[in-house]
């Protein structure tokens, strides 16, 4: 109850975390803040480009978006491609021969010149 209650007053009066928790005596430890999805209009332009270009990693992705104007750090690049769940779709392996194939020969004896 006491954490609803610092969260109210953290609403209601626009003041600091630790100063609402100092007034209804709680540990502002266990006191969050709802998260804020940051940068909406990024991830959804990220989508887009991810969704036209299926081989782009973050990394490309940053430099388009660099294109348009939108310059960010890497960490953040990574952390906002991660979160959308967007990753480069994964190559499959190399095709292999199937079936038998003929035995090696055995050597009669040894080979001399």
């Amino acid at each position: 109850m006491k954490r609803d209650a610092a969260r109210q007053v953290i609403e209601t009066y626009e003041i600091s975390q630790r100063r609402a928790c100092c007034l209804v005596s709680v540990d502002p430890k266990t006191v969050r803040r709802e998260a804020v999805p940051d940068n909406p209009h990024i991830r959804a332009r990220m989508r887009e480009i991810a969704a036209v270009r299926r081989r782009f990693g973050y990394r490309r992705i940053g430099l388009m978006l660099a294109r348009e104007g939108i310059t960010m750090n890497q960490k953040k690049l990574r952390r906002l491609y991660k979160e959308e769940g967007l990753a480069v779709k994964r190559r499959r392996g190399r095709k292999r021969a199937t079936g038998t194939r003929e035995p090696l020969p055995v050597p009669d004896g040894p080979t001399r010149p």
